[in-house]
């Protein structure tokens, strides 16, 4: 391994992931259910069960503010958080990402491996094909 790349792995921190951990969904969960919020709300709002330190919240907000999920404005000494991307905004980036890292971008790929999961309702499998009924081009209409 050359010298210069070598410092640049040193000096250069790692690529962050725009994908949510496990802690910074459920925080984005209660943004979205509830709106703006301070730290102290948001660990209040967490599940019982599942608390997580005031630190770790405050941690987890500050990445989700670097990732571009979230802004804050300024009220009396505390901050309020906001979300700045939708749920269903970052219900599409994620199975974007998971379709190009497990599927190799192939949607047919995607659905066959959820029908192979037992345990798909007859209902679930009806409104399956109505919406690929509805979702197919008309005859001579190519989308």
């Amino acid at each position: 391994m050359g010298f210069s790349r070598r410092i640049n792995e040193l000096v250069m921190p790692p690529k962050r992931s725009n994908t949510l951990t496990e802690a910074e969904l459920r925080l984005m969960k209660i943004l979205w259910r509830r709106g703006e919020s301070a730290v102290t709300d948001l660990v209040t709002a967490l599940p019982e069960g599942e608390p997580l330190a005031y630190n770790s919240v405050l941690t987890t907000i500050r990445i989700l503010e670097q990732k571009g999920y979230v802004q804050h404005r300024q009220e009396g000494r505390a901050f309020v958080y906001k979300p700045c991307i939708a749920e269903q905004e970052a219900s599409r980036t994620e199975v974007r990402n998971m379709l190009s890292r497990f599927f190799g971008n192939s949607r047919e790929q995607l659905v066959l491996s959820l029908l192979g999961d037992e345990g798909v309702a007859t209902e679930e499998l009806e409104r399956l094909k109505d919406a690929i009924r509805s979702a197919a081009p008309e005859k001579g209409n190519k989308r």
